[in-house]
């Protein structure tokens, strides 16, 4: 199976080849303009020191400063880091927004560390990067295995490093330092627009409430989503973690799994209650309206993609669909809404804090999110444009409009 980097490099070249891009203008589009590669120091508290490998990967700022988020994974890599870089830029492309992308990790597992070690490794990460980030040049955020207070620490880190705190050198942050309202809910709630907006251009051939769900993933993005979707009138089936799935025909009561989870800090299994119990390669195989794949890259590839029964999926991990299962899902008539569209709330809320920031002026929730759907729903109807003008699949007509936005950039600056 191809790596994730060479998956993303597919979807781009694609589409410059229906752009009619040359070789020169592909070769500029797939290599990232800086790479920060390092070690980071982690003291223990028993006195002894870690030492981890950590990666700022800045793929492409012809838009504007480069934005993306950092995660914590003991699997991450430089490959998964820029591909993570180049999905950042089309998916801000796409969005319509002032940024290009980037995207950081470092290969600690925050699980199986305590609070002031993952404050120290934080901070020691911003110490090696304050050079090259700020609220001009490249704005982190969370991504997996980081949250609000990892980001609190960075932004606090920056400040003591340039001499005044700037709440718009990081996004992500708790409300009470500079945060936004709504922020969090943002990607899960925008992927719900996506969903309500397509169901609209579907003819008719699903109902727009009462479909079957299954989730994979109940982090912030796959509870969120199920918690929006449920409100919306849908029935979520099935729910998922990394150690399995919980499955109930009749429906999952979201708000109090995802509340008992949050309480025990254990695994779904062990809160299932009256539903059963299965793997996530099953809950990828359910008979349903809906997949969403929430958790990690390339969990749809050529060997299950003939199993999937729904009839759409909605790809709010960043990268859970291979080509190769793309080609197999589109012979399928299988419509996959892409990530860079599906889960854009995230980066649109991320760009609304930095606009606050910068401001110093902050709006309440419902009008944060009121931006997020407009945002993210005017990016939606620009793709159902392209896709009846040009035909091809929805990641295709996504890819499309992203890369040709950047390459616009990039000619007028004389970069291409």
């Amino acid at each position: 199976m191809a790596s994730f980097l060479e998956n993303t490099r597919q979807h781009v070249a694609r589409a410059a080849s229906a752009l009619e891009l040359g070789a020169d203008v592909l070769a500029s589009l797939e290599k990232p303009r800086e790479v920060h590669a390092f070690e980071v120091p982690m003291p223990l508290e028993g006195g002894s020191t870690k030492i981890f490998s950590a990666w700022r990967v800045q793929h492409n700022d012809a838009l504007g400063p480069y934005k993306g988020g950092i995660r914590y994974h003991p699997a991450s890599s430089m490959d998964e880091v820029s591909a993570l870089a180049s999905l950042m830029t089309w998916k801000t492309s796409l969005a319509g927004l002032p940024y290009g992308g980037a995207k950081g990790a470092i290969t600690v597992d925050p699980k199986a560390m305590t609070p002031k070690e993952l404050e120290a490794v934080s901070r020691s990460y911003v110490r090696r990067l304050s050079q090259v980030i700020g609220p001009d040049r490249d704005i982190p955020a969370p991504d997996v295995g980081t949250n609000a207070a990892v980001m609190a620490w960075m932004a606090d880190e920056y400040g003591k490093l340039t001499g005044h705190y700037e709440p718009a050198a990081f996004t992500g942050k708790p409300v009470e330092i500079g945060g936004s309202e709504g922020r969090e809910e943002a990607t899960g709630f925008g992927g719900a627009a996506v969903l309500r907006e397509y169901l609209k251009t579907a003819g008719g051939e699903l109902p727009s409430v009462g479909l079957r769900i299954a989730i994979q993933g109940t982090g912030n993005v796959g509870g969120i989503i199920a918690e929006e979707l449920m409100k919306a009138g849908h029935r979520i089936v099935a729910l998922a973690d990394s150690k399995g799935a919980i499955f109930r025909e009749a429906g999952i009561d979201v708000p109090v799994v995802i509340a008992a989870k949050a309480a025990s800090r254990g695994p779904l299994a062990e809160i299932s209650g009256d539903a059963k119990i299965i793997s996530n390669e099953e809950l990828l195989a359910l008979d349903v309206d809906v997949l969403i794949p929430a958790a990690l890259e390339n969990v749809i590839t050529a060997e299950n993609a003939e199993r999937i029964q729904a009839k759409i999926i909605l790809e709010m991990a960043n990268g859970p669909v291979t080509p190769e299962a793309d080609v197999i899902l589109a012979g399928r008539e299988v419509a996959v809404i892409p990530d860079i569209l599906a889960n854009s709330g995230g980066v649109i809320g991320s760009y609304l804090e930095w606009v606050q920031g910068r401001s110093r002026y902050y709006w309440e929730k419902d009008e944060v999110l009121a931006k997020v759907e407009k945002a993210i729903v005017e990016s939606f109807r620009a793709l159902a444009k392209i896709r009846a003008d040009r035909g091809g699949t929805w990641r295709d007509a996504a890819y499309i409009r992203a890369v040709e936005r950047v390459v616009v950039a990039m000619r007028l600056r004389g970069w291409a």
